[in-house]
């Protein structure tokens, strides 16, 4: 019995050891991580730059799909678009070199308002040789894609509304905040600045921050906010007081 244990032991370090051992030989990076297009003239296209840094050829393809803009979030669907084109669509990049996949937008020109997009780039499988065993971790990474319309004019995003929240149960109370594009293009949030106030019951001021764009990037995101949609932001700023009214108050660029 202590035999067939230490042999499984055995047989489960290696497999951990394999992971790893392919985890280091094969890796890649992804830039830029949000591309921006126009539905015409000469932004039509960009590129994406794929880096192996691995030691082994890499073998990615590019599958374009369209994205969902929920209340809370940006994600990636299962849905495929005609939209889009990648060239080339498939690549094995050698180890230490730079793979550029270009995407060109290639649906209706005249569209009202903005549309947006995932390109996921995934690593491939590679065969391995018969009787062999051994286990591929394979990378998956996403670069959004957001196609402005030439008519739809300028995006137009304001402050919704603002409150204190615990998004995790017994953890520091955080501002919330919604922001609403009443315009028919995509915003970003990062574009401008961002002050955060928090003020007692008799509207004294408990706290009062400013945030750059630089500052708005790093710490919430780019902040995307879709055509005609609101999408709400929690700031990574922990209150010392959970009790009171927030207030959040924007100025800048939209885009």
């Amino acid at each position: 019995m202590l035999k067939l244990k230490s042999l499984f032991v055995a047989a489960a370090f290696a497999a951990i050891l394999g992971l790893f051992s392919a985890a280091a030989q094969a890796a890649m990076t992804v830039q830029p991580v949000i591309l921006d297009l126009q539905m015409s003239g000469r932004q039509m296209g960009g590129q994406i730059r794929v880096e192996n840094t691995g030691t082994n050829p890499l073998p990615v393809e590019i599958r374009l799909v369209e994205a969902d803009l929920l209340p809370d979030t940006v994600k990636a669907s299962d849905r495929l678009t005609d939209d889009l084109v990648a060239f080339p669509a498939q690549a094995i990049i050698p180890p230490g070199a730079t793979q550029s996949f270009r995407i060109q937008y290639v649906g209706d020109p005249e569209v009202d308002r903005s549309r947006h997009y995932y390109a996921e780039v995934s690593q491939l499988p590679v065969e391995v040789p018969g009787g062999q065993s051994t286990i591929q971790v394979l990378y998956n990474f996403q670069a959004m894609i957001n196609v402005s319309s030439i008519v739809a004019g300028d995006p137009k995003l304001t402050i919704e509304s603002a409150e204190i929240v615990r998004p995790v149960a017994d953890a520091p109370a955080r501002i919330a905040f919604t922001v609403h594009n009443t315009g028919k293009n995509y915003g970003y949030i990062s574009s401008g600045s961002l002050t955060l106030i928090q003020r007692d019951a008799g509207g004294k001021e408990l706290f009062r921050r400013s945030l750059n764009s630089s500052d708005v990037q790093q710490m919430i995101g780019f902040g995307l906010v879709g055509p005609e949609t609101s999408r709400k932001f929690v700031a990574p700023i922990d209150l010392e007081n959970p009790e009171g009214t927030a207030e959040v108050l924007t100025s800048g660029r939209s885009r």
